[in-house]
Parts: structure tokens; C-alpha cells; sequence
């Protein structure tokens, strides 16, 4: 955690010697949309890009690899926070964990049909299994990739989805 603080200029407590832990509370704020320059004088909006997991891990470190790309990027926790943000409308791709607390993966995709919410999702698992793999592609998702995936893995199912 210290790490990420650092590398992303965030001002991380001092130990002293005589302390046995140190506490402290990091609040991510909502991000807008993001606008960039175009090439011309005109502004073009990045796609959103939203990434619902349960693991921290993964919230911290996709983000950062999909801005990377080009993309605007909100991180969620769980489907329910994901459904309770005023992101679902904006959202051009949807990443997202098969399975999670609460609402699965699967179980999202399922609702956001039912909402005729029409969001391209490319999951995401720790289980190499290839009938949930072909489960949820011929429900409609674009792609399923294992973790570990590559950089390139991604980069190519979200440029995909965004066609």
C-alpha cells in the first residue's frame, strides 16, 4: 500500500519506532469524464471503461493499466456498487470478475440485459475452467480471460468490445 501511495503522490504516514501500526483511511473521489484534446481544436471524451472486483488488487492495478491505453477508467467493488453509480449509462466496456459476493458476475451481465443496458463485457477469472469460459461468451460477452492475462490480452479484448 505504501508503494501505491507513493507512486501515485499521496501522502503516506510516518511509523515512529514506539508505534506498533499505523491507520489511515483513503478516500477515492468519483472521476468525471474525462476530456482530452483532440488533434483538431475540437474535444473528444475517452470511453469509459468500468472494472467490477472484488479484489483490491486488481481495483488498484487494471485502472492504471487501462489508462494507460487511453481510456477513462471508475473501479467498482461489487455489481451492487457498480448498478448504484451514475456510471452504468456512460460505461462503452464493462470488465468484470465471474465471481464475486453478492451479485456474480454472470448474474450482472444478466441484469444489464434485463435493463436492456447493451454494455460490452470482457470477464475476468481465477478459475481456468473453459465451460464457464464458454458460459458466458455465448450469453453474449466478448471475451473471458484468464488471470494471469497479458497486457496485450487486454488491450486487444477492449478495443474489441469498444468496435
Amino acid at each position: 500500500m505504501l508503494q501505491w501511495c507513493r507512486r501515485h503522490s499521496l501522502k503516506v504516514p510516518s511509523i515512529s519506532s514506539d508505534q506498533r501500526r499505523c491507520e489511515f483511511t483513503l478516500v477515492v473521489l468519483p472521476q468525471p469524464p474525462v476530456r482530452v484534446p483532440h488533434e483538431t481544436s475540437m474535444t473528444t471524451t475517452r470511453s469509459l471503461v468500468s472494472v467490477v472486483d472484488d479484489d483490491e488488487s486488481v481495483r488498484e492495478s487494471l485502472p492504471d493499466l487501462l489508462r494507460e491505453f487511453g481510456f477513462a477508467v471508475r473501479a467498482f467493488s461489487s455489481a451492487e456498487e457498480f448498478l448504484a453509480s451514475d456510471c452504468v449509462d456512460q460505461t462503452k466496456c464493462l470488465i468484470l470478475d465471474i465471481a464475486m459476493p453478492g451479485i456474480t458476475g454472470p448474474e450482472l451481465q444478466q441484469e444489464l440485459k434485463q435493463r436492456r443496458q447493451k454494455i460490452p463485457i470482457i470477464f475476468i477469472t481465477a478459475q481456468r475452467d473453459e465451460t464457464i469460459r464458454a458460459r458466458v461468451l455465448g450469453q453474449g460477452a466478448t471475451e473471458c480471460l484468464f488471470k494471469p492475462f497479458s497486457d496485450t490480452a487486454l488491450s486487444d479484448a477492449v478495443n474489441a468490445a469498444l468496435e
